[in-house]
This record gives C-alpha cells, sequence and structure tokens, in this order.
C-alpha cells in the first residue's frame, strides 16, 4: 500500500514503493514460500544529510539498504539517487557506481591477500595508475590513516583502521551517497565515538549523503537528522531527529524503542516491557497493522484495515490509527 506523502524533488535519495519478496521453494507438492522482506517503503533524503534507519533485527533495514546500493534487485519499485530514477530491472547497471556501502565485519570486507592501498584504490580501476595512487594515499589521510597504511595488510590494522579504510575506499571514486549498515556496533565506545566524529565531518566537508541503519539508538540520535523507524519490513514512522531526540516519536513501536534503550549501555538497568508477544514471521504476516499482535493499545480497526502513513505534524509521518496515545 502506498504512504500518503511522495518524496519531495531535489533529494539525494528517494525511494518509492520499494518492495522485496523473496520466493523460497516449498516441499514436495506444496507451494513456493514468499519471505516479505520488505513492503512498499517510500521515503527520501536530502544533500548533506543523514537518514538513520532503525528497528529490531529481522525488520528489512539491511535489505532496503541492499536495494539501494544496488546488490538487490527489488521485487517492484523505484530508486532515485542523484535525480535519476531507477526501476527494478535497471537497478544492478544503473546504481553502479553512484552508490557505496560499508558493511558491519570490516575485516570480511578487505582481501586478506590485497594490501589496504589496493583494496581502497580497487574501484578505480579506470584512473590512470598515478592518480589512482594519489587519490587513495589522500582519502586514506582524510579517514586518519597514514599513508603508510597502503602498504599493509587488512590483518596488521585494528578493527576500527579496517573500518576507516573501508570508509575510504566507498568515497575514493568520488561516490556521494553511502549506506552504513551497522559500522560501528562491533567497536568499542571510544573507537566508535571517533568513527562517529570522522562520518560527521566526511559528510560536512564532502556533501555526502547517508544511509545510516543501525540497532544502536545512541549512534544514531549522534549522528542523523531523520530517523525512519520500521517493523516486518514496512516503514512506520519517519521524523526529524528532534522527535527522536526529546522522545516524541508518535508510534507505539517507536515508543517501545526508545524506552528499551537499545545498545546504550551494556548492563544498564532496562525499564519494564511495552512489548507484548514475539516478532510475528515474516512468511506469516499480521493481516491490518503488522505491529497489532504486539501492541498495547490495539483495536478492532487495527485488524481490519492496515494504516497508511499521515503527516502528524510538519515533516513527521507515522502509520497508526492512534499514533501519539503512548507519549
Amino acid at each position: 500500500m502506498m504512504p500518503a506523502y511522495e518524496p519531495e524533488d531535489g533529494n539525494a535519495i528517494a525511494v518509492t514503493d520499494l518492495t522485496k519478496r523473496f520466493v523460497l521453494p516449498g516441499r514436495w507438492m506444496s507451494k513456493p514460500v514468499i519471505v516479505h522482506a520488505v513492503e512498499s517503503v517510500t521515503l527520501a533524503a536530502k544533500a548533506g544529510t543523514t537518514l538513520g534507519i532503525v528497528g529490531e533485527s529481522g525488520c528489512g533495514k539491511t535489505t532496503l539498504g541492499r536495494m539501494v546500493a544496488g546488490l538487490l534487485t527489488p521485487t517492484q519499485g523505484w530508486i532515485e539517487i542523484g535525480g535519476v530514477r531507477i526501476g527494478p530491472r535497471e537497478v544492478a547497471r544503473k546504481l553502479r557506481g553512484r552508490v557505496q556501502m560499508v558493511f558491519q565485519d570490516p575485516y570480511s570486507s578487505l582481501d586478506p591477500r590485497m594490501t589496504v592501498g589496493a583494496s581502497v584504490a580497487e574501484s578505480l580501476g579506470h584512473v590512470p595508475r598515478d592518480r589512482a595512487r594519489h587519490q587513495t594515499l589522500d582519502m586514506l589521510e582524510r579517514v586518519g590513516l597514514p599513508s603508510s597504511f597502503a602498504k599493509r595488510l587488512p590483518h596488521e590494522l585494528s578493527g576500527g583502521q579496517q573500518q576507516r579504510a573501508c570508509i575510504a575506499r566507498a568515497l575514493v571514486g568520488g561516490q556521494r551517497v553511502i549506506v552504513l549498515d551497522e559500522i560501528v556496533s562491533a567497536l568499542d565506545p571510544i573507537i566508535r565515538a571517533n568513527t562517529l566524529d570522522l562520518l560527521l565531518e566526511l559528510r560536512r566537508d564532502l556533501g555526502l549523503t547517508y544511509l545510516f541503519i543501525s540497532h544502536d539508538l545512541f549512534a544514531v540520535r549522534v549522528i542523523s537528522t531523520h530517523v525512519a523507524v520500521m517493523y516486518l519490513g514496512e516503514l512506520v514512522e519517519y521524523a526529524p531527529i528532534g522527535a527522536f531526540r526529546d522522545g516524541v516519536l508518535a508510534h507505539p513501536y517507536s515508543v517501545a524503542l526508545l524506552a528499551s534503550r537499545l545498545d546504550l549501555s551494556a548492563g544498564a538497568a532496562r525499564p519494564a516491557a511495552v512489548l507484548a508477544g514475539d516478532v510475528p514471521s515474516p512468511l506469516d504476516r499480521p493481516n491490518g497493522c503488522v505491529f497489532r499482535t504486539r501492541c498495547l493499545i490495539a483495536r478492532a480497526v487495527c485488524a481490519a484495515r492496515q494504516p497508511e502513513l499521515r503527516e502528524m505534524r510538519p515533516g513527521h509521518y507515522v502509520a497508526c490509527y492512534f499514533a501519539g496515545e503512548l507519549n
């Protein structure tokens, strides 16, 4: 179902009705099984901003990011990068070179047999050798790594240094739209803070636009300008980061995430549970509102029909019939 709003023109990233369903073969004489990974997501991010994507594991965050980066082909919908509109059949070809993605595990992202410099320069195969070398060394220094690190192998770098090398590789070709998938989740608090500072500096200096995927609400709060909350493959809330920081997100699921303070501090006391039940299977999604089976304020209308995103206040959209009741 299409949301009740349309992205504005001039966005660095915009997706419209973006959907990804995986078809799994059924057992003998049974029908194939469909996994609804992402369902009809429409959202946008302006140039120079960071859109934080939050939600529990399995909510579709990474699948959404991989489609934006051209690593997965959408089942339906459109992706627009820098004014170029791309349909499902064109994703792999037209997104190549326009978007880069940085992953959670930097070591597995780097070829252990290649030097750091060679890995960073891998996307510069069309650039003359001297120029590629200059761009590589310059980008390593820009992300805080000495140029001498270009001759090292990945295992000679710390986890934080490996992640900086991956960031350098994503930026060295001049791309300005970057998908960041849980890239600080495995770092210790000090390295995580330094990496977030680096990302903010690079966004400011290079005019970057980030899609920042994370279950770490602290990191999302620090780096994001806007936040999108996903649940069971659907976008349930989209708001400026101020609504997140001020605790005025309005969807019951968003309120639950804020109350749980996921990953804010290891061992911190957690408040009383505000979620009922377990996350439903994407193989058997609830009818109506997908969150209703765990919602404390669900009513008959929530099972009868799916709520559309509606604008509660300027720039703040919520897919809930009773948004704000838990605030």
